[in-house]
């Protein structure tokens, strides 16, 4: 009998992967570590550089095995959030030391150890499966965690150009809240930040007809926005909802009504908005109940749209593979912020299913051990069953 040939495993993999500090935009030798290994499994690899004045340059990954289709993608970041005062975790947060069976360090959860559990599979798979019908591919960026400017939206984009088309992606960003197996994200919502700036005119409390108050102002236009909810949300999606995130003055006097206020809001909208027709329906709010206040309204540019994976076979062969390897059946969710599966949406029907979501972010961001394995074992399970 012939042996099968080895493949690493998704514990060495995500060690060597936090070992390299890659703190947006720098890559720190995360990408070579990643191209040699699938380089070595036969892979056509490439790598990108994307350039915008005002922001960072940023190195970006492409790989891919086969030329036929169907082309399952997997997609993923090697940049992490700084780690603050290192002085504050249990261990260097780049050492990715194995304690109390966990793997500590930056990016563990978000999303080093995603991205170690594909490679795994996808080796694992490769070396049982000498020829199969379709494709895989990776797409990886060091601009997730960043402004995403210089990453997954320009790397699908010289993709698409080259002639590369993908069927089905699944991407590996932290999506379960207590356990592998919770929750699977079949989409995300869309981010709008918004401003208020109101002009009044600075006075003597005492004589309050002699100035106009902008406070005053500030709280009934913010009230407008809030006045009523933006919708009752959808069949996957939770109701569109705003926040109001900050109302400032910069007023260090009791007795001085403020020249101006300001409000800062963000609203995370669903599938029945666009930016666009959430702009206008705000505007209007404040139009209705301006009255005789005096502001500008504006809004950041937002490139998160409301996206929806519909249920369906891709869907449903990912979930079998979970349940398969966790016992639990995970649920279908569109909660919590953006991620890049806003960009690939446009290219291919994405999933996104990875760790336990925790620490990520955090001081002592850490993974278990069998998660990591686990996580691996699910990917290749649904390799298995997508190429059957």
């Amino acid at each position: 009998m012939t042996a099968q040939p080895t493949t690493p495993d998704a514990v060495s993999i995500a060690r060597d992967l936090i070992r390299c500090p890659s703190v947006t935009p720098a890559d720190a030798g995360a990408l070579g570590l990643i191209e040699s290994m699938l380089a070595r499994a036969g892979f056509k690899t490439e790598r990108v550089v994307f350039s915008q004045e005002g922001y960072p340059d940023t190195d970006n990954f492409y790989a891919r095995f086969g030329t036929q289709a169907p082309c399952l993608m997997f997609a993923g970041h090697t940049d992490v959030v700084p780690p603050g005062d290192a002085a504050q975790w249990r261990f260097d947060p780049f050492s990715a030391q194995i304690a109390d069976d966990m793997m500590w360090g930056r990016g563990a959860v978000d999303m080093k150890g995603g991205l170690a559990a594909s490679i795994a599979a996808v080796l694992a798979f490769l070396a049982q499966n000498k020829a199969f019908a379709g494709s895989i591919a990776f797409l990886i960026t060091g601009d997730e965690e960043g402004p995403a400017v210089n990453g997954t939206v320009k790397l699908l984009e010289w993709a698409h150009a080259k002639g590369e088309r993908f069927d089905h992606c699944i991407l590996g960003e932290p999506t379960n809240p207590d356990a592998l197996g919770d929750m699977i994200k079949i989409g995300r919502r869309g981010s709008l930040s918004g401003a208020i700036e109101v002009q009044g005119k600075q006075g003597h409390v005492g004589y309050p007809h002699l100035a106009d108050n902008p406070v005053h102002h500030i709280l009934r236009l913010t009230g407008a926005l809030l006045a009523r909810p933006l919708d009752a949300g959808t069949a996957h999606f939770d109701p569109s909802n705003l926040e109001i995130t900050s109302i400032d003055v910069g007023n260090a006097a009791v007795n001085v009504i403020p020249a101006k206020a300001r409000a800062q809001f963000n609203v995370r909208f669903n599938d029945l908005w666009t930016p666009q027709t959430l702009a206008d329906e705000l505007s209007a709010r404040l139009t209705a109940t301006a009255g005789s206040a005096r502001y500008t309204l504006t809004f950041q540019p937002t490139n998160a749209l409301a996206f929806l994976t519909q249920p369906g076979p891709f869907v449903d062969l990912f979930a079998s593979a979970v349940e398969a390897e966790t016992g639990r059946r995970p649920v279908l969710s569109t909660t919590g912020g953006t991620s890049d599966a806003r960009f690939i949406c446009n290219y291919a029907q994405v999933v996104e299913f990875g760790l336990v979501g925790q620490t990520m972010h955090a001081v002592d961001e850490r993974v278990s051990v069998a998660d990591l394995h686990k996580l691996s074992a699910i990917y290749q399970r649904a390799l298995g069953a997508y190429f059957a």
